[in-house]
């Protein structure tokens, strides 16, 4: 028997314990795949925006890497900051 039919996928990740930390990395893909592709529309190349973000490339390709889940808050605001947009985070 499948304990699983019927039940959302939410709920298979809190039994495996894992929700929030899927959630997290859910937010964190999102906000790196907004921000490249801003990028694309802007014409702006990794050298300008790490230039803009007075950071390294290296530091602007964690940024961009999807499986990076360990960049921080200010360094999202630092790229968002840098194509003109605002990170907006709230609580529900």
């Amino acid at each position: 028997m499948q304990k699983n039919i019927g039940s959302n996928f939410d709920d298979f990740l809190k039994e495996e314990g894992i929700l929030e930390e899927s959630h997290e990395a859910a937010i964190k893909r999102v906000l790196a795949y907004q921000i490249e592709q801003a990028m694309k529309e802007q014409n702006i190349s990794k050298s300008d925006m790490a230039k803009r973000m007075n950071t390294s490339r290296c530091s602007l390709d964690r940024l961009l890497d999807p499986s990076n889940d360990s960049i921080t808050l200010l360094t999202m605001k630092k790229a968002a900051n840098a194509i003109g947009r605002t990170i907006k985070i709230e609580l529900t």
